[in-house]
């Protein structure tokens, strides 16, 4: 892994607003803080069975985040939620599934996240070298209209037969199919674990409804932290969410339980106090949140990257998965932006807030 870039100077004047909060709503000794014993600590007395430790393990200790309780995953399934032409046409080269594992173990990434076609193809080969997340639904792009529902691509023990040593899948809380998608999911998830595999939950909402007066509470940090708590719910090892933008989604929309002194007592409009919310929901950290990178912004990419990665690190956040901002770019500009991420949670003078 090559020196970091200077986090300092990369936030530039914005350094202080996010290297100098201090969480007072959510204090961070509530928190299960990321750690070399995080699995042990949070699944030894678990119903977790000694496969999917093994499983989780392999997880965390592999990458240049290795042994740190943090991760880094590429997650490369754009070809079929946002089309392949769409995605690829800035680098041709991730057409070619192979291209998609070397990106992730030449960046010293903890796993890589992708379809059951990708990782497939190549399983025979690399799923020994790095360990394999196969996400088994997606939201095909080709219907039209676009329905916006998550449609199961394989079987659960299809991944397992591929070496995989953990399965993804995506619930849209909120949207009128989210009852179907939490029963499959619940199932899914519970065959994984029974085969000794570890499970990722993409907890992401869709509803029209969550936008309202031109704001848009898809983000806001009350509503994606419901969507977590639902995902813990189902028993999901590691929750991804998007990084949070705004607050007080229940109350501007009206619907669901809320009352204005829990969002005085929980956080303030700071993004890593947003994010702290998150973590909360996963049963205060004990249940790692990864958020993700969103998507290339070309020039901002860098500054964007380390700031998502700064906010889920001192909000007591378990790491980054981070696609477009890496495998959109030459494989060489990838891999310096992993390794930049990676360094947030390698530098110990970046704490916890």
């Amino acid at each position: 892994m090559k020196s970091p870039n200077n986090i300092f100077a990369v936030l530039g004047d914005k350094a202080s607003f996010y290297l100098d909060h201090v969480c007072e709503k959510i204090k961070k000794e509530r928190l299960q803080i990321p750690s070399k014993d995080s699995l042990y600590n949070v699944f030894a007395d678990s119903n977790r069975n000694p496969q999917v430790l093994r499983s989780l393990a392999q997880l965390y200790n592999h990458g240049n985040l290795g042994g740190t309780g943090y991760l880094s995953i590429l997650p490369v399934d754009q070809g079929v939620e946002h089309s392949a032409v769409f995605s690829f046409y800035k680098n041709q080269d991730y057409f070619d599934p192979e291209n998609i594992i070397k990106l992730a173990i030449e960046g010293g990434c903890n796993g890589v996240a992708s379809t059951f076609g990708v990782l497939g193809l190549h399983a025979r080969k690399y799923a020994h070298k790095i360990p394999f997340i196969v996400k088994i639904n997606h939201n095909e792009m080709l219907t039209y209209p676009n329905k916006y529902d998550q449609t199961l691509y394989g079987k659960v023990q299809s991944a397992w037969d591929m070496g995989a040593v953990a399965v993804g899948a995506t619930i849209y809380f909120g949207s009128p199919e989210s009852d179907r998608q939490i029963k499959e999911i619940a199932d899914a998830f519970e065959e994984a674990h029974n085969l000794g595999m570890a499970t990722i939950l993409w907890c992401y909402l869709r509803n029209d409804s969550f936008k309202k007066d031109e704001e848009d509470f898809h983000a806001s940090a009350d509503l994606t932290g419901q969507a977590n708590h639902l995902g813990v719910t189902i028993q999901a090892d590691i929750i991804k969410q998007k990084l949070p933008t705004n607050n007080f989604g229940f109350k501007e929309i009206g619907f669901g339980k809320y009352d204005d002194a829990m969002y005085e007592a929980l956080s303030t409009n700071h993004p890593i106090d947003l994010t702290r919310l998150q973590v909360a929901n996963c049963y205060m950290g004990k249940i790692g949140l990864i958020n993700s990178g969103g998507s290339s912004n070309g020039d901002s990419d860098l500054q964007e990257a380390v700031i998502t990665a700064v906010v889920n690190k001192r909000a007591g956040g378990s790491g980054l998965i981070m696609g477009r901002k890496t495998f959109q770019k030459p494989l060489k500009e990838g891999i310096e932006l992993l390794n930049t991420i990676q360094s947030v949670y390698l530098q110990e003078s970046i704490t916890v807030a």
